[in-house]
């Protein structure tokens, strides 16, 4: 079971601006919450999220990976451009949600 759980979580790293990232909606999905909550989380919590936590990708960045990442087409046609979290912005939100996941 946790074998598989890390299998499903290291198929959702993905590699944006030479880092390993994982972007909101996979985040969300991990975590168990709303990538709504995710975005609030870190807009709430902004000096939590220094440079190198968390960035914004471009649009160009956006159809780049749609088109590279089968598992990201369902964020083709939204107006948000993702956020992507490296480890530490990942471990930084996981002390900020509540999802029993995160904990």
């Amino acid at each position: 079971m946790i074998d598989k759980k890390l299998t499903k979580i290291e198929n959702k790293i993905i590699e944006v601006r030479e880092q390993k990232v994982i972007l909101d909606n996979d985040v969300a999905e991990i975590y168990g919450v709303g990538t709504k909550d995710i975005n609030r989380a870190v807009k709430n919590n902004r000096k939590k999220f220094p440079e190198g936590y968390v960035f914004s990708l471009s649009q160009e960045e956006k159809l780049e990976v749609v088109k590279n990442f089968h598992h990201l087409e369902k964020i083709k046609f939204s107006p948000q451009l993702p956020k992507a979290f490296t480890e530490k912005g990942l471990y930084m939100l996981a002390t900020i949600l509540k999802s029993p996941m995160a904990t």
